[in-house]
């Protein structure tokens, strides 16, 4: 059995989405072990273009099961909604396909108001938050003051529970933002509007992987952002606020026991960044926004800019590490077509010494990229399906990624949608 895990590698918005929905027909389970509605999934298949940010890519294939596991901020309003989305276009979501971890804990709507309240309170010293509640639900959770959704099979301890968390979270919303807070209707009529809907979808994760390890199941893990978003490895305090490591996935999921043999790293082929924080190879002004066009650089989930520039060696190759990837996906080959020259950011300059090194958050700001250059190949490649058929520059552009990057690329990717990838 092989059970294998796509992460990103940087700032997150790498191309994922699009990795798992090829992938997915190699396996029989895809579950999402991390994050919430922040995420911002594209995948373009057969059934149409779609932005998934709560529901596993895996939710195409007919045949797999897909599980939101413990670690995930369940949002249950913005998850029936993009349910209803996805069924609106004919793509079949039902208890048999997707099922939810009775252990993940609702993102209830105050956790989306303090997001954007503290946003506003940091002002120009914002963490660059997507407002979708993901930092106070995380805090919350680790205060141990979260309803499961399990307890949605418990109506009498639920509201009681909740009663609790309403005291609680007024005094913050109140005292500290001067807001207007909640009442108890409001919250069960948000439990009987939306948390009803999603019950019958909850189950036990940890029996349902163990079975599925029993019976030989092939499991793919999808992680939400990247590497230099992680809560600990990242460029804190400009992070996520939970854990889209690899080795984190398992126990995310709903069995820390299950191994993963295969950690697919997803890159793309240059530098993107949505949010705030250091961003060493950051690129400005026409150079940056011809490049933001020519890779329709816009983010998912709140159709921000995204911050661009030329592919990262230093920052790549650390978020390589971190994830422990044994192969790379390159995505987004095909926009770079338009360059005479390949831009890379090949070292970092730091305190007037050159350095390969990812440096710690607090001296990122001071880091200055080093760039070398690689021919353009000036024509296009989204057609391309077989990597001799690729242009010689393009070849050698991938081949100096791989070398520096001391780890091996086995997918290249030329185009959005599933069939356009060279397997290495």
């Amino acid at each position: 059995m092989s059970n294998s895990a796509i992460v990103g590698i940087n700032w997150g918005d790498e191309g994922k989405g699009r990795m798992v929905d090829l992938l997915t027909e190699q396996y029989d389970v895809v579950v999402r072990h991390q994050g919430g509605g922040n995420a911002g999934h594209t995948v373009i298949n057969e059934k149409g273009k779609f932005a998934l940010h709560l529901l596993p890519s895996g939710i195409f294939r007919e045949g797999v099961v897909n599980v939101l596991g413990n670690g995930v901020a369940l949002d249950c309003e913005n998850l029936w909604k993009e349910i209803e989305e996805l069924r609106a276009k004919g793509v079949s979501v039902t208890p048999d396909n997707l099922k939810i971890s009775d252990r993940a804990s609702l993102l209830l709507p105050w956790h989306r108001e303090l997001d954007g309240l503290e946003e506003a309170r940091l002002a120009d010293k914002k963490y660059g938050s997507t407002r979708q509640g993901i930092a106070p639900f995380y805090s919350d959770k680790f205060q141990k003051k979260t309803v499961m959704a399990g307890e949605l099979r418990y109506p009498e301890r639920l509201k009681a529970h909740l009663s609790d968390l309403l005291e609680w979270k007024n005094l913050i919303l109140r005292r500290v933002y001067g807001a207007d807070g909640y009442t108890m209707e409001q919250l069960t009529d948000w439990v009987s509007t939306w948390g009803e809907k999603i019950r019958p979808y909850l189950c036990d994760a940890g029996k349902f992987f163990r079975d599925a390890v029993a019976q030989r199941k092939r499991i793919l893990f999808e992680a939400q952002l990247g590497s230099l978003r992680d809560l600990d490895y990242g460029i804190y305090p400009y992070t996520t606020s939970s854990n889209p490591v690899a080795a984190y996935a398992p126990v995310g999921a709903g069995l820390p026991s299950m191994k993963i043999d295969e950690v697919i790293g997803v890159v793309k082929a240059y530098s993107t960044c949505v949010g705030e924080g250091p961003f060493t190879c950051e690129w400005f002004g026409d150079e940056a926004e011809q490049l933001r066009k020519a890779g329709a650089e816009y983010g998912a989930k709140t159709g921000r800019p995204r911050r661009v520039g030329p592919m990262d060696i230093v920052a790549t190759r650390y978020g390589i590490q971190v994830q422990g990837a044994t192969c790379i996906a390159l995505t987004k080959l095909d926009v770079l077509s338009y360059m005479e020259r390949i831009p890379v950011c090949a070292h970092y300059r730091l305190d007037g010494e050159l350095t390969d090194d990812f440096p710690f958050p607090a001296a990122l700001p001071d880091a200055e990229p080093v760039t070398e250059y690689l021919d353009g190949w000036k024509r296009d490649i989204s057609g391309v399906r077989k990597w001799e058929d690729l242009p010689d520059a393009a070849r050698k552009y991938v081949e100096y990624l791989e070398k520096n990057l001391e780890c091996p690329i086995r997918y290249v990717s030329v185009g959005p949608e599933r069939d356009a990838i060279i397997l290495r």
